[in-house]
């Protein structure tokens, strides 16, 4: 099976997780919350979507692996892994605030092969196969040429985040003549780069789930991202600088100097 039929499956399992993650978006205060750490929260819709991501996947494809925030790797043969993170902005999710999403990259030989963000609160996809394009509910996205003075950069940072990192990345953003937002998805923030919503995002540390499904569709809609080995991410993460043309090498620049050490 080629990206671009994996991608269509992904695209279907993505919009039906979406519909069961919103149903517990709507009724989150009876959720069981527990805490993995500092502002990192998961609850039981983040292992029920998972683990309907993952019955969908291998009922599909069920020689591929899988690999999920919350749940144990799946082995497979195929030479094929699907990356999954069933609701990535969980924060947002459990205090009511609509920026969150399903995110689902799939990873053959190092490169990422699919990428597909799907957005429940606001009825979006966007989806891509390496070499495809990427699309947001079918309509093919094109980034132009930008400059790091007319546009938002997204930025992320976690409990991996240095407070001095994150202070330098933001003084050097509006020494640059810009301005940034933190919005709590580092998948769906990609996705608005990839739709040119945002100019371009960046972030010290960030796992697979979090970042190959939105790393690849900024590639695909004509934007820059740092080359790196997605099976090397998968098992270590690290940082992320997405951005359109025009801003990738300002932005890089700052964040390897705000994220020195």
């Amino acid at each position: 099976m080629n990206s671009i039929e994996r991608a269509d499956i992904a695209n279907d399992v993505a919009k039906e997780a979406g519909k069961l993650a919103y149903e517990y978006f709507l009724n989150r205060e009876k959720l069981v919350v527990d805490d993995k750490g500092h502002q990192d929260f998961v609850s039981e819709a983040d292992k029920l979507v998972e683990i309907l991501i993952r019955e969908r996947l291998s009922d599909k494809l069920p020689e591929d692996a899988i690999v999920g925030e919350e749940h144990a790797p799946k082995v497979g043969s195929s030479g094929f892994t699907w990356v999954i993170d069933p609701i990535d902005g969980t924060t947002n999710f459990l205090n009511g605030v609509p920026f969150w999403c399903v995110a689902i990259a799939g990873v053959a030989d190092g490169r990422i092969e699919v990428g597909v963000v799907h957005d429940p609160n606001h009825d979006e996809t966007f989806h891509s196969a390496r070499h495809n394009g990427a699309f947001m509910n079918g309509k093919r996205l094109k980034l132009r040429h930008q400059s790091i003075k007319r546009g938002t950069v997204c930025i992320g940072s976690s409990r991996r985040s240095a407070p001095a990192q994150v202070g330098r990345l933001v003084q050097s953003i509006i020494e640059s003549g810009g301005i940034f937002a933190r919005t709590g998805s580092g998948a769906l923030g990609l996705a608005h780069v990839a739709a040119g919503r945002y100019i371009g995002y960046t972030e010290s540390y960030m796992n697979a789930w979090d970042c190959l499904a939105g790393q690849l569709l900024v590639d695909e809609a004509g934007g820059v991202i740092e080359k790196q080995d997605a099976d090397l991410m998968i098992a270590n993460g690290g940082a992320v600088v997405a951005a359109a043309l025009g801003v990738f090498d300002d932005l890089l620049e700052i964040s390897r100097n705000a994220f020195r050490d």
